[in-house]
């Protein structure tokens, strides 16, 4: 089995308050920001004679569309988000790079700064 990995980076705001108790100071409660690493890995049994799991410029390009879409937004604004938890945040990601990287098998979103990550697998 081979494995391929690409992450890329982006900066934006959320609020959570649904997700806290009615506690106007709990720092999910009000809107907020990170840097987030998302890493996208791609799966296959074999490699053909490229002797790749898939061009990685084609994975870069692909993941520069969702970057541009995450990158200095809202997420609670993000169209079909939402919630926007890692954990959501790491299946919309999936949805959204899987027609276009099929041998896409996860996706892994982190808070660095947090020690914080969620990872998304779809059901086999």
């Amino acid at each position: 089995m081979f494995e391929q990995s690409y992450s890329f980076t982006f900066e934006a705001a959320h609020q959570l308050g649904a997700n806290v108790p009615d506690d106007p100071n709990h720092p999910y409660a009000r809107v907020h920001g990170h840097s987030f690493v998302a890493t996208v890995t791609l799966t296959a049994e074999t490699v053909g004679e490229d002797g790749w799991v898939a061009d990685f410029a084609a994975v870069r390009a692909a993941c520069d569309g969702v970057r541009d879409q995450l990158d200095h937004a809202f997420l609670n604004d993000v169209t079909s988000l939402g919630r926007p938890t890692l954990e959501r945040l790491a299946q919309w990601i999936y949805n959204a790079l899987h027609p276009t990287l099929p041998a896409l098998s996860q996706v892994e979103v982190a808070r660095p700064t947090l020690h914080e990550k969620a990872r998304y697998k779809p059901a086999v």
